[in-house]
């Protein structure tokens, strides 16, 4: 459950920030130093790269969170 809000989170974030993005790449066109303003290498690499973070973020406390007996986490509570 954690993994999946985790990554549904990531990915609504991702989707909109490439939609704002390729909205304005033009507008930043003097401000980028060797890429074209919509080049398709960085409008894949960079969410791809994003999703992987955010799908180990996610995935390692869930993992962590299976190995935790359920009566001692309650009893600590």
């Amino acid at each position: 459950m954690f993994l999946q809000k985790g990554v549904w989170l990531a990915g609504v974030g991702i989707v909109a920030g490439s939609i704002l993005s390729a909205a304005i790449a033009s507008l930043m066109a003097s401000l980028l130093y060797g890429i074209r303003p919509h080049d398709p290498a960085v409008f894949l690499s960079a969410p791809l790269l994003l999703f992987a973070v955010a799908l180990l973020a996610s995935y390692l406390p869930a993992r962590r969170a299976t190995r935790v007996d359920p009566i001692l986490a309650l009893r600590e509570a």
